[in-house]
């Protein structure tokens, strides 16, 4: 699904005062997105053959770039924004303007779709987190 969005423009002059009582708070909302990458990495790389944050493609506040190999040895070059996570590459540190893959909110859907190997350890392991909290409250 594609959607249409004409930014709004506004005038250059448009701002915070140098003393403005909002100055402190400039910026503060903007999320990093290269430490938004490596949370990424770190949540689900148990689940995968390789995954890390691109030092090749720029990162921003606004785009970083990860690279996941699948443990079925498939290799992803993948887009991390405010809007989520797509691929845009079959390889490391690639981006293809042609290709035209669908955003997913999180990296478990996104890793759900391309890996049924993904899906059966991450599965696994949710699966002994339960048994484990069973355990636990009946201790």
């Amino acid at each position: 699904m594609e959607t249409d969005c004409n930014p709004v423009e506004t005038p250059s002059n448009v701002g915070f005062e140098e003393d403005s009582d909002y100055r402190d708070f400039e910026g503060t909302d903007v999320k990093d997105m290269r430490l938004e990458a490596e949370a990424v990495v770190n949540d689900v790389l148990f689940a995968v053959s390789n995954m890390f944050v691109s030092k090749t493609l720029p990162c921003a506040e606004d785009v970083a770039y990860i690279n996941v190999e699948t443990r079925e040895r498939n290799r992803y070059c993948l887009e991390l924004t405010e809007a989520g996570l797509r691929v845009v590459a079959y390889d490391f540190d690639q981006t293809d303007d042609r290709l035209q893959t669908p955003y997913h909110e999180t990296v478990y859907s996104l890793l759900d779709s391309l890996s049924p190997a993904y899906r059966e350890v991450f599965g696994n392991a949710l699966l002994q987190r339960l048994e484990a909290l069973k355990k636990e409250s009946q201790s």
